[in-house]
């Protein structure tokens, strides 16, 4: 086979468009990406990329509105989600919208979309319409249902799949009824992992040097997240129940008091079992023909965490989480936000990091959980107003201004 002429993210004559870039961007600099999503799961996906290089611009209806899940354009929700982007205003339901569009798909290398199936076809921006103009595009899709079957053109968001996808059935304190999860864990394992195949579709495109169309849905996040619990039914054909605080099969690991609040522990398993007894004083647990047991805790757990939470509840928190990780007993403490944040381990991590805002000034934004020893990701831009960047792109795309004023005029920019 031979190599293909262009590599990943060769640059085009309006390559000016997606804004400059550089190695020290990250490892995707040139990697250009046309952001058409709203919400939350699609955004996440295009993060991914950003964060890690990849120059996006963001299209937005011009007059704003139609995004009720992060409105608030400069509150912390839409500052964390949309940086490292530019906004271009563009109205796609006019042909000359949809025509400049087309003239940006053509140099892209990744398209990302949330609509829901029908919508992107009634726009003419589908992945067969836009494969003709640019074969060696990434069209990355995302739904809550998936693009085929009797769900395809429902609406879908992150608490319906949470609920569809089983998660809900399984959260709570047992006989509680379902209980969501406290962050919209379906909306960023959908972005996350549709980002992951993004790459793999890029990295195939070397070889081949084609592009092609790669999907998810909140559902099928959803299902893969479940993991283990799926396949306590596939293959045992048991149906999970809320497990509470207590690890669903592992026992003891959970929630226990102490003198001043709770702390986790974790201790599945003979060998962390064997630490813990001889770390609370309890050396008998060991040899007790029911608890030296692991299906004997599992069958008798909360009489087990009962005793746990009767040596547990004599000292602090602080103490028994020094005490038991001294012993090689997995244990922590149980922080609310700010105090997670104020915590040295979490500062070492350098997650937090700062983006100046030409309104906000300065603000703090959660960045990426991996690194790479070269190449980090970085946070460059902060996320910008609806349609600054407009007049920029369509500059670089030839526009003069008269024409420009003429789109605006007629509300297609």
């Amino acid at each position: 086979m031979n190599k293909p002429e262009i590599i990943a993210g060769e640059k085009g004559p309006r390559d000016a468009a997606w804004g400059a870039g550089s190695a020290a961007d990250g490892p995707l600099w040139r990697i250009k990406v046309l952001d058409l999503t709203h919400a939350r799961a699609g955004p996440t996906c295009v993060r991914q990329l950003t964060d890690w290089g990849a120059r996006a611009l963001k299209i937005e209806q011009p007059g704003g509105g139609g995004d009720a899940a992060t409105d608030d354009r400069h509150g912390f929700d839409f500052q964390n989600l949309h940086r490292n982007k530019r906004s271009v205003t563009l109205n796609l339901k006019d042909p000359d919208g949809l025509a400049i569009f087309k003239e940006l798909a053509k140099e892209a290398d990744v398209i990302v979309e949330n609509f829901r199936p029908a919508v992107k076809d009634r726009l003419g921006i589908d992945y067969e319409t836009i494969r003709k103009i640019n074969p060696r595009l990434i069209y990355a899709s995302l739904s809550g249902f998936g693009d085929t079957g009797p769900y395809r053109d429902r609406p879908g968001v992150d608490q319906i799949a949470q609920g569809m996808g089983g998660l809900m059935s399984i959260t709570g304190l047992p006989g509680q009824g379902p209980v969501r999860v406290g962050i919209p864990i379906c909306d960023l394992t959908a972005g996350i992992f549709l980002s992951t195949t993004v790459l793999m579709a890029l990295y195939e495109r070397e070889r081949s040097g084609e592009g092609q169309w790669v999907k998810t849905s909140l559902l099928s996040a959803m299902i893969q997240m479940l993991d283990f619990q799926a396949t306590r039914w596939l293959i045992g054909k048991e149906v999970p129940p809320q497990a509470g605080n207590d690890h669903p099969t592992g026992i003891p690991t959970g929630v226990f008091k102490t003198k001043d609040g709770h702390i986790n522990i974790a201790a599945s398993g003979n060998k962390l079992f064997v630490r813990l007894c001889d770390a609370l004083g309890k050396p008998e647990w060991k040899s007790d023909p029911v608890w030296s047991k692991a299906s004997e805790r599992r069958k008798n757990k909360e009489k087990m965490n009962a005793m746990i939470d009767e040596v547990t509840v004599t000292r602090t928190s602080e103490e028994w989480v020094t005490i038991l990780n001294e012993a090689g007993v997995p244990s922590g403490p149980i922080y609310s936000i700010d105090q997670m944040f104020a915590d040295p381990q979490v500062k070492q991590l350098g997650q937090v990091k700062p983006v100046k805002h030409k309104k906000l000034n300065e603000i703090n934004v959660v960045s990426q959980a991996a690194t790479m020893s070269r190449t980090p990701s970085t946070i460059r831009l902060a996320a910008p107003d609806a349609g600054e960047h407009t007049e920029a792109v369509l500059q670089v795309l030839g526009y003069d201004k008269d024409r420009i004023a003429d789109l605006k005029k007629r509300h297609v920019v």
